[in-house]
C-alpha cells in the first residue's frame, strides 16, 4: 500500500534488500539512477549499479568478466578506451568513499543480454532490478511519429521482461523532454504514462530536491564526468543538472547542441516510474527483437516495424 508522503517507486525499492540499478539506454543513463542508489544506501539497502556499455568492452583482463557479456568495472580497470563512463562513475565513487564497482553489459542483443542479467542478478542474489533511462524514450510502444533511440533500452527492456523470478522489476525516467533533441514527442508520452495508469503499471513521478544530498552528489557527479570528457558531455545530464540548478530555456552548457534549440525546465527534475511487466505489454515490436543476438539485429527489427504500420500516431501539441 502507497501513501501520498511516500512515491510508490520508492516504497516498492525500499521493501527490497539488494536493489541492482541499470542503465537502459548506455552512455551516462547509470547516472539517472544515482540519486536514487545513494538515498537507498542511506536507508540501509545494499544496492549495485550496472550499465549498458557503449565503450569496447572486450580488451579487458580477463579477470573482469562475470559471464561474457558482463564485466566488473573498478576506478584503476585497465582499458584503451577514452570514453568510458563506467569507470568514470566508478571513479567518483571512490573518491566520494563509496562502493565503486560499475557493472558493464556488453551493447548486444536480448537473448545474450538477458543471459547476462541472470547471471549478474544470481550472482549479487538482488531481489529488485530498476532499470533508469536518461530522457523518456523508454516509455514509447514503437508506433509513435518518433522514437529517439530505441535500440539499447528495447534491448534492456526486453533482457529483463523474460526474468521474472526476480520479484521485482521496474523502470525509472529522469529528464522529461530531453528526448525532443532526437524527435520525441512528449504529449505521446504523457499519453502513454496514462494508459499505463489505467492498466495499474504507473507508479506516480516525483521531482530531485537541488537541497537534499542526493541532490548535490549528483550535479557533483554529473560536473566530474564533464570534465573528464569535456568533448563529449552528456547533453541529458547536462540538461537534467541545469534545470536542477534553476536554470531555464536555450541552456548552453556544449557545442554538441549548437544546431538546436534546448527548453530546460523544471519538468527534467522529475523522476517518472512504471512496472517493467505492464510496459513490455503495452509494447508493439518487443516481440520481434525477442530472438536477436545483435544490437543491429534490433536496429533491423525496428525499421520492419515500422514498416508496417498504416501511419504513425502523429505529434499532439500541448494545449497550454
Amino acid at each position: 500500500m502507497t501513501n501520498l508522503f511516500e512515491p510508490a517507486l520508492l516504497t516498492r525499492l525500499k521493501a527490497a534488500e539488494r536493489i541492482l540499478i541499470a542503465g537502459a539506454g548506455g552512455g551516462f543513463d547509470i547516472y539517472a539512477g544515482l540519486p536514487i542508489a545513494l538515498a537507498l544506501r542511506a536507508a540501509g539497502k545494499e544496492v549495485h549499479l550496472a550499465n549498458l556499455s557503449f565503450s569496447h568492452l572486450y580488451g579487458l583482463d580477463a579477470d573482469v568478466w562475470l559471464e561474457p557479456d558482463v564485466a566488473a568495472i573498478r576506478p584503476d580497470t585497465r582499458s584503451a578506451e577514452g570514453y568510458f563512463p563506467e569507470r568514470t562513475l566508478a571513479r567518483w565513487l571512490r573518491l566520494h568513499g563509496m562502493p565503486d564497482t560499475v557493472w558493464a553489459f556488453a551493447s548486444v542483443g536480448v537473448q545474450p543480454l538477458r543471459a547476462a542479467y541472470r547471471a549478474l542478478t544470481r550472482h549479487l542474489d538482488v531481489d529488485a532490478v530498476l532499470l533508469v533511462d536518461g530522457g523518456t524514450d523508454i516509455l514509447l510502444r514503437g508506433d509513435e511519429s518518433g522514437l529517439g533511440t530505441p535500440e539499447e533500452d528495447m534491448a534492456s527492456l526486453g533482457a529483463l521482461a523474460g526474468l521474472p523470478d526476480i520479484p521485482e522489476r521496474l523502470v525509472a525516467c529522469l529528464g522529461f523532454g530531453i528526448d525532443a533533441y532526437h524527435g520525441v514527442n512528449h504529449a505521446l508520452v504523457l499519453e502513454n504514462l496514462a494508459a499505463l495508469e489505467r492498466e495499474g503499471g504507473y507508479l506516480g513521478a516525483f521531482s530531485l530536491p537541488r537541497g537534499s544530498r542526493e541532490g548535490a552528489l549528483y550535479l557533483d557527479a554529473v560536473e566530474h564526468a564533464r570534465a573528464v570528457f569535456p568533448e563529449h558531455p552528456s547533453i541529458v545530464h547536462g540538461s537534467v543538472a541545469a534545470a536542477l540548478r534553476g536554470e531555464f530555456g536555450d541552456v548552453r552548457f556544449t557545442e554538441r547542441t549548437k544546431h538546436g534549440a534546448l527548453f530546460v525546465n523544471p519538468l527534467m527534475t522529475l523522476y517518472f516510474g512504471v512496472t517493467v511487466e505492464a510496459l513490455a505489454a503495452r509494447h508493439l515490436y518487443l516481440d520481434r527483437i525477442e530472438r536477436t543476438v545483435l544490437m543491429r539485429q534490433i536496429s533491423s527489427a525496428v525499421e520492419e516495424f515500422r514498416d508496417t504500420l498504416p501511419a504513425p500516431r502523429p505529434p499532439r501539441v500541448f494545449p497550454h
